[in-house]
């Protein structure tokens, strides 16, 4: 431990190249915000220009105020045969407004004279000029060195000068990336304590996980001082994936002794947030957050653990937000419960009847297919009706979708009625929508609307659906989180049925109670 260590989240931007991730700007405005409540030092956002989302993201971010992390643009090093002040693209980043910039620019010859096309020299120019010109305008410049460990096994000489180009016009931190994610730890240690001896300061490290050690390449890189690990959440990425920061932290801070100024407690929370929104399976074997990290199921593991935890648990469970499961008992999950109560500003006590109360209807609940952490509000709700602090807007009498499709005609038909109870008066209402879930909000919108006028406020940001068992075809269970906003505040609830416009019902009422209920 010879300097500190900070972390530098790419999800939003290189996480987002991964198959099947995708997010939306509000999606990745929810998902920094997370991450800078959690204590992440760096949070890419994305390539401003590249596309209209991370655009939005930038306009949106310069918006807010960080507590913990500093917003990051990405882009390149400036074109080759232009000035740095004539490119576009060097110019969007700047545009963007962020306090700190990275750029990515090239190390390895062949990529230099084949995609390049351009000369060496004329590569260490383009970046130096990208460096000193941001560096000129007030940025915090971060060097990605591209290839970097291909390169140094075939060129060290060449590799080398291209980071002393960065550095010596001014970039605040060079980051060696192992892009192609096939070199081994060994391999990234040596040169990486080259580089620093070379260049006299720490340097960051950027790791793929093509050979299957992204993280052990980045913890050994910090073994021989780097001073910041760039990943993502849950290792998204292209191709495998990238250095997964939610196995790094816990093994940086837990096992290494490095202080991150990090809760890890909220380590688990924060891996399923990120995999709901992504609209990612949970992967149960997930180091440190996976259900079975901390699971003993029978035999003498289960005898071991019951009288001494760490004769089959390399760290405390409760130290990353885990717990223990014993598959033969249900003495699991209070821990869970009282954390995210105590986040509420509901004190509960480990062991107390509410508490018993509470785990029994989350495992039951659970075990239908719900999940809570990215659809807190519905948490919350759950918690203070168990507790009778949380009563119903109103009593549903039946509500009734229809949809009907004209052949050769334009246009199609989407209309709910709802009717309702709400302060024993009775409320019969109809509107038309996109599809049955949007009727459906508007007509329950129209039914309360005369009770509760403030929910004109709310409005339905995103939606998603999950199918949770897909075995059973047609009838599988169906999992939906509904995203709402009142302008200011952004919130979660949840639904689970076999029919989707049920689910949907669910996370609907939800979201409006919950509304109704913290509104001052």
């Amino acid at each position: 431990m010879s300097v500190p260590v900070t972390i530098y989240d790419t999800t939003l931007r290189d996480g987002t190249q991964g198959t099947g991730i995708s997010f939306s700007t509000l999606d990745k405005i929810r998902v920094a915000e997370r991450l800078d409540e959690f204590g992440v030092h760096y949070i890419e956002g994305g390539w401003p220009g590249s596309n209209p989302k991370d655009a939005a993201f930038f306009q949106e971010a310069a918006k807010r105020t960080w507590k913990n992390a500093k917003i990051t643009a990405f882009g390149m090093t400036r074109r080759g045969k232009i000035k740095v002040e004539d490119d576009a693209q060097v110019q969007m980043l700047l545009d963007a407004q962020t306090p700190a910039v990275t750029i990515v620019g090239k190390t390895w010859p062949l990529h230099v004279t084949e995609v390049f096309q351009v000369s060496l020299d004329e590569n260490l120019a383009m970046i130096a000029d990208t460096v000193a010109y941001l560096k000129k305008h007030g940025r915090e410049v971060l060097y990605d060195a591209e290839h970097f460990f291909d390169s140094f096994r075939e060129d060290p000489e060449y590799s080398l000068k291209t980071v002393k180009a960065a550095k010596d016009a001014g970039a605040d931190l060079v980051v060696l990336c192992e892009t192609n994610g096939g070199a081994l730890p060994e391999w990234v240690e040596e040169v990486t304590r080259q580089v620093i001896a070379h260049l006299g300061c720490p340097v960051g490290i950027h790791t793929h996980n093509d050979g299957g050690v992204g993280v052990a390449n980045a913890l050994a890189a910090v073994r021989a001082g780097a001073c910041q690990v760039q990943g993502t959440i849950n290792g998204y990425g292209e191709r495998v994936g990238n250095c997964n920061l939610i196995t790094v932290m816990p093994n940086l801070q837990l096992k290494m002794g490095y202080d991150l100024g990090i809760d890890l407690t909220r380590l688990r929370e924060l891996a399923f947030f990120v995999d709901e929104l992504a609209n990612v399976p949970h992967d149960i074997r997930a180091p440190y957050v996976g259900l079975a990290a901390f699971t003993h199921k029978g035999g003498l593991h289960v005898h071991a653990v019951q009288k001494l935890a760490r004769t089959y648990e390399h760290v405390d469970p409760s130290l990353v937000g885990n717990e223990r499961i014993i598959t033969i008992s249900d003495m699991s999950g209070q821990s869970n419960v009282l954390m995210k109560a105590e986040g509420m500003g509901v004190p509960l006590t480990k062991g107390s009847p509410e508490v018993q109360k509470i785990l029994a209807t989350v495992k039951h609940l659970e075990s239908e297919g719900f999940e809570f952490e990215a659809a807190e509000a519905s948490f919350e709700l759950l918690i203070r009706k168990q507790l009778g602090q949380q009563t119903q807007l109103f009593d549903l009498i039946e509500y009734h979708t229809t949809h009907r499709h004209h052949p050769g005609r334009t246009g199609e038909t989407t209309e709910a009625t709802v009717k309702i109870q709400v302060n024993g008066n009775a409320e019969y209402t109809v509107d038309e929508g996109d599809g049955p879930v949007n009727a459906l909000d508007k007509a329950l919108r129209k039914a309360l609307l005369p009770h509760f006028p403030h929910i004109a406020q709310v409005r339905l940001e995103d939606y998603k659906v999950r199918i949770i068992d897909s075995g059973s075809g047609t009838a599988a269970k169906t999992r939906v989180l509904v995203v709402s906003s009142d302008g200011t505040r952004t919130w979660g609830t949840v639904g689970v049925s076999t029919n989707v416009i049920d689910a949907s019902w669910q996370a609907l009422v939800d979201s409006l109670e919950y509304y109704l209920f913290k509104r001052p």
